[in-house]
């Protein structure tokens, strides 16, 4: 749920903390008071275009931020920001924006910084915004088979999901015919380049780890007479007359003399006489090396040349002497490709005819799936019209094929275009009015019923959508009497689920709400500041009763407006 938002310096807004709650909060007021740029300010701080004519006059920059609290780890908003590498801490998501008058915003996400595509992404997770003209994804006939396949949940998904795993491999073997099918021209090109690159490895005859073992002996080499005068100094130190070895020889001798009176003499010399036999040994190893140096000039040319063309080759196939190698591995199976192309294409060819039958299979069962829950979302939107007054509107989910080439594969006659979602389209129709047919959701145009049309929907779906708070911004304009009485019922049972934050001008809607927010305007000096105040139950009574009659509230408007509370309270019991 948004907990808490926070704007300064937007439009007219000069300095505004709310606090939300859970269920249904309902903000009214005075036409101009502000009670849109309230909403503006949650579109944009959840990624919604913004410019510099947001920032009220004579400041630098409008701040807008929002604290979201996340009751469950499987919300959408968690996965979305492990993406980015955004940490969440016991559910608080802390959104952030701020835009400046030369119209640069800057985002933040739990104070790190985020470009305005991932702002985006992250806040459709926690805030869907619905407007009378805003049709957003409900009116979007693009966005219609996603949320069926929401709708349809573990069943659809699991037959998408086989679906998906045939369509990859189908991808992949067309993308290989098709590279074989490329014309002669660019294929002889490509032969001679692979022949090339092939032949210029092999005759390199690299070695793996050649490059580290030739770096190791080049060292050895440059640093010849450090290395030989070390060894020949060590070894006389401790070989020789009167050297080292002599004189730890003399104090094994003096210790042997009385080792047999004491049992610490005795282990003393033994770790002598032990150190002495080491070091001995030690010193023919140091003397065997310094017989088998040998400083070979013409060896180091040669080593250098190596590295050369080593490095030569590293610049074209690759950092390290494996990738060379790994390279030429893979040019070499390439090549051999294009040498027998014509039996490699007959195989592919095959391999793809019988790919395209599975697949065919899984594309007609995600299809049957699709419209068996088609089905029971049509007798569910059914129900919801009914309980808002639209009893007689005919609502149906029409299926349709992605069409494709004339040669591409049949389902029902139709050549079919597979794509990752599979080859149905769908797309809501509606007809509001007794004879009249069925059409686009999105042709239906009259307000009243749009505003309906879209409640029942958004009561449908967003049980399926996971999104935290869900805004109504003035959807119940062009309505009045008992459709105004259903549609606040309405409102109130989507906000059992989700959180609801809706702008009305309807007292029936106001009545429903758990909290009641009143926007009012006023003027302090020269200026417009924008104010909101959280309504006593005698100030909610005073404020639908100005609704329901205007200026002038009378007693008898308000005696209306306690009917109201009261029979909300019936309902919300």
């Amino acid at each position: 749920m948004l907990a808490e938002l926070s704007i300064k310096n937007f439009a007219i807004i000069e300095s505004l903390s709310i606090s939300f709650e859970k269920g249904l909060t309902v903000l009214t007021g005075e036409t101009g008071a502000g009670k849109s740029i309230i909403i503006d300010a949650i579109h944009l701080l959840i990624g919604g275009r913004g410019s510099a004519e947001f920032v009220r006059y004579g400041e630098e920059k409008a701040e807008i931020e929002g604290l979201f609290l996340l009751e469950e780890e499987t919300h959408p908003c968690y996965q979305k920001c492990a993406e980015v590498g955004i940490d969440i801490s016991e559910g608080m998501v802390i959104l952030r924006r701020e835009i400046s008058v030369s119209g640069k915003s800057v985002c933040r996400v739990n104070g790190k910084l985020v470009t305005m595509g991932i702002l985006r992404e992250i806040g459709s997770t926690l805030v869907d915004i619905h407007g009378q003209h805003e049709h957003q994804e409900l009116m979007d006939s693009s966005r219609h088979l996603p949320l069926l396949d929401e709708y349809g949940g573990a069943e659809i998904a699991s037959a998408l999901e086989e679906y998906q795993a045939v369509y990859r491999k189908y991808e992949q073997l067309k993308k290989q015919l098709q590279k074989l099918n490329e014309n002669e021209q660019q294929m002889a090109h490509r032969l001679d380049l692979l022949t090339f690159q092939l032949d210029e490895i092999q005759k390199a005859g690299l070695q793996p780890n050649e490059d580290e073992q030739l770096m190791e002996e080049k060292v050895k080499i440059v640093n010849f007479q450090k290395i030989y005068e070390a060894l020949k100094n060590s070894y006389e130190a401790l070989y020789g007359e009167q050297r080292g070895l002599d004189w730890i020889g003399l104090t094994m001798s003096h210790l042997d003399d009385v080792a047999h009176i004491d049992a610490g003499l005795r282990e003393m010399h033994e770790t002598i006489a032990n150190s002495y036999y080491l070091l001995e040994e030690m010193a023919y190893k140091l003397r065997d090396q310094l017989e088998q140096l040998e400083y070979d000039p013409h060896r180091l040319d040669f080593i250098e040349g190596r590295l050369n063309e080593i490095n030569h080759l590293k610049r074209k196939y690759g950092q390290t002497v494996a990738d060379i190698l790994q390279y030429a591995e893979k040019i070499a199976q390439e090549l051999d490709t294009i040498q027998n192309r014509d039996t490699h294409i007959h195989q592919l060819q095959k391999e793809l005819q019988s790919v395209t039958e599975d697949l065919l299979i899984e594309a007609k069962n995600v299809t049957a799936v699709r419209m068996k829950h088609a089905q029971t979302l049509v007798q569910h939107i059914y129900q919801e019209l009914k309980d808002l007054y639209m009893e007689k509107t005919q609502f149906d989910i029409v299926f349709s094929k992605r069409e494709g080439l004339l040669d591409a594969p049949l389902i029902d006659g139709v050549p079919v275009k597979f794509q990752e979602d599979g080859v149905d389209v769908a797309e809501f129709y509606i007809s509001t009015n007794v004879g009249e047919p069925l059409k686009p959701l999105a042709k239906v145009a009259s307000g009243g019923e749009l505003s309906r049309i879209m409640l029942a929907l958004k009561s449908i779906f967003s049980k399926h959508q996971g999104v935290t708070s869900i805004i109504f911004d003035e959807v119940d304009t062009g309505v009045s009497g008992r459709v105004a009485q259903a549609i606040a019922e309405k409102i109130y049972r989507v906000s059992v689920g989700s959180q609801v934050l809706c702008i009305s001008h309807l007292p029936q809607v106001a009545a429903m709400a758990d909290t009641h927010l009143l926007i009012s305007k006023e003027t302090d000096g020269n200026r417009t500041k924008t104010s909101v105040k959280a309504l006593t139950e005698d100030e909610k009574i005073k404020e639908i009763g100005r609704m329901i009659s205007g200026v002038e509230i009378t007693e008898l408007t308000k005696e209306h407006a306690k009917e109201l509370l009261e029979l909300a309270a019936k309902i919300k019991g």
